[in-house]
């Protein structure tokens, strides 16, 4: 259930709009994985910063959205494929813009997250790629951008990646000993670690580091080409005033601490 204060300001930026739209040709399809705050799934319910939203612009738009969930691997592949009408949330890359139109949300930026053991900071891809003791684990369907990409798969080539399908799974090889390092946003895994008792604990044993392969980015929605391009026109339109109106980053405030935000989600 939406939090009082993000239904309050949900509710005034709806009833600004005059005018409600005839709707969407058919159900839209926006497939979810479990994402830190943007998406929560507990006993077989959808909600979360991003559902949350798209819900309550339904009366808006005259459209209804279908949440399937599924892993992030599958989420990003259904949305390649033509089958999801919406991904988000979304890093910008150069190869969705090829299968959507990208509308920018907030910016956010994934760091370094290890378990400190006092050792040295990490202040680079290269000594990250050269500290070849450190096992390195990474969520499937990830994409921070080409650096990214290339540091994975030369982590990959080491022999030193490990690849799970949620951030929990990456949470349980760093709380076990398994794995000592993982690339995401810290709000990801923050969210990952209150949800699931067996890594109680492990937040106050992290570090998180910035490093310049792994700047600020734009994260959203993409909007799928194959849909209608009468249905892209009002999804594109009711999605761009909603972030422009910074209430994405309202709703990450209801669930983070603002020290935590500041280091990794700004308004876009």
């Amino acid at each position: 259930m939406m939090r009082p204060r993000l239904f309050a300001a949900l509710g005034w930026y709806l009833a600004a709009g005059t005018v409600v739209a005839a709707g969407c040709t058919r159900e839209i399809t926006a497939p979810v994985s479990v994402s830190g705050a943007s998406v929560i799934v507990e006993d077989g319910n959808v909600h979360g910063v991003y559902p949350d939203l798209l819900r309550a612009l339904a009366p808006r738009t005259g459209c209804r959205f279908a949440f399937p969930v599924v892993p992030r691997a599958r989420q990003v592949a259904l949305f390649e494929s033509g089958m999801a009408d919406l991904l988000m949330p979304a890093t910008r890359t150069v190869s969705r813009d090829m299968m959507g139109t990208f509308v920018p949300m907030i910016r956010h930026r994934a760091m370094l997250i290890s378990v400190d053991r006092g050792g040295a900071p990490i202040t680079s891809a290269r000594q990250l790629l050269a500290r070849r003791e450190l096992r390195v684990a990474v969520v499937r369907g990830f994409d921070y951008g080409f650096e990214y990409a290339a540091m994975v798969d030369e982590l990959r080539r080491q022999g030193r990646l490990f690849r799970e399908v949620d951030v929990v799974g990456v949470a349980r090889l760093l709380h076990a000993g398994s794995a000592d390092v993982t690339i995401m946003g810290p709000t990801l895994m923050a969210a990952a670690i209150r949800r699931d008792a067996r890594v109680q604990g492990l937040q106050d044993k992290l570090k998180f580091q910035p490093i310049p392969e792994l700047p600020w980015q734009q994260s959203g929605a993409y909007i799928s080409h194959a849909l209608k391009a009468e249905d892209q026109a009002l999804l594109r339109e009711a999605l761009e005033k909603l972030g422009s109106s910074n209430q994405v980053l309202e709703g990450y405030q209801h669930y983070f601490r603002a020290d935590m935000l500041s280091d990794s989600v700004r308004a876009r």
